[in-house]
């Protein structure tokens, strides 16, 4: 029987970057994934243009439709972009405040991190972001108290990347409404007691993990949710050899970061153990 140190469930990006860490160590792997690829999502659900944020391209067929696109996030801006540039009516829902960069923005932040305190690349960043954009507040796009760059290391929630839909939103193209109250079939009713038809409601929400309905006895690491129990920077680590990666909810750095400690943490229990049958051989010997 082949000897394997790691087992690793899924061929996600996770997955695959726990693997490429483990390699790194020349630690043993073995990969079980139930589709018939790599990155499943990425390859089969996502956009031609963007495998990143979106969902498979489905805005043709919207055209003339009235449509209400709810998320809090790249995909929700992203997927009403793309419904506007088709031709549908679109409608989206901003509920929490949110921060709206460029991708030169965020590169810039991300490089000025390296060297400058947060709070100072923060006020940089919404600074030039104010210039970009102006004030959105009047648009239904409200900034949060906290900085892009310290609100992303304390939360997890990314900046909102434009893509042009702010331009359409300024233009009424795109029209923003706040939170919904309730849906009664095809009519939305919102907390300022609004009432508006839609023929389509799409839900960019983002995800709920399954891991906690087939994993047994990882009740000490996830919730109720699939997600974990543990706060961030130590989510990654359960009990008995169980680790996960990219549950933490802070895209690519974060998967990165947990297939890190997920390997070296590998490296130093194989070590251990290697002492402890060493030990226990020369107890065995002794006696």
């Amino acid at each position: 029987m082949e000897n394997v140190v790691v087992l690793i469930v899924g061929v996600g990006p996770a997955g695959l970057a726990t693997a490429a860490c483990l390699s790194q160590f020349s630690i043993p792997y073995l990969i079980v994934e139930c589709e018939s690829c790599s990155a499943s999502l990425w390859r089969n659900r996502a956009y031609d243009r963007l495998k990143l944020h979106l969902a498979k391209e489905f805005c043709k067929s919207y055209s003339g439709m009235n449509v209400l696109v709810v998320g809090s996030g790249n995909s929700r801006m992203e997927i009403a972009y793309d419904l506007a540039a088709h031709g549908a009516n679109t409608s989206v829902v901003i509920r929490s405040p949110i921060h709206v960069m460029t991708k030169e923005l965020i590169r810039l932040g991300m490089t000025l991190a390296r060297r400058l305190p947060l709070n100072l690349v923060d006020n940089l960043l919404v600074m030039a972001a104010n210039l970009i954009f102006g004030d959105l507040s009047r648009y239904g796009i409200r900034r949060p108290k906290m900085g892009p760059m310290i609100l992303k290391s304390k939360t997890g929630r990314s900046a909102v990347i434009d893509v042009g839909t702010v331009g359409l939103i300024k233009k009424g193209i795109i029209k923003v409404h706040g939170s919904i109250s309730k849906i009664m079939g095809d009519i939305v009713e919102f907390q300022c007691s609004k009432k508006i038809s839609f023929n389509v409601i799409v839900f960019a929400t983002g995800y709920k993990s399954t891991t906690n309905i087939w994993l047994k006895n990882g009740e000490s690491m996830l919730n109720g949710n699939g997600l974990p129990i543990k706060e961030y920077p130590n989510h990654w680590k359960g009990e008995n050899g169980l680790y996960c990666a990219g549950l933490g909810r802070r895209g690519l750095a974060g998967i990165a970061a947990d297939a890190k400690n997920i390997a070296n943490e590998c490296v130093f229990d194989n070590a251990m153990s290697s002492i402890t049958g060493l030990l226990n051989k020369i107890k065995d010997e002794i006696q």
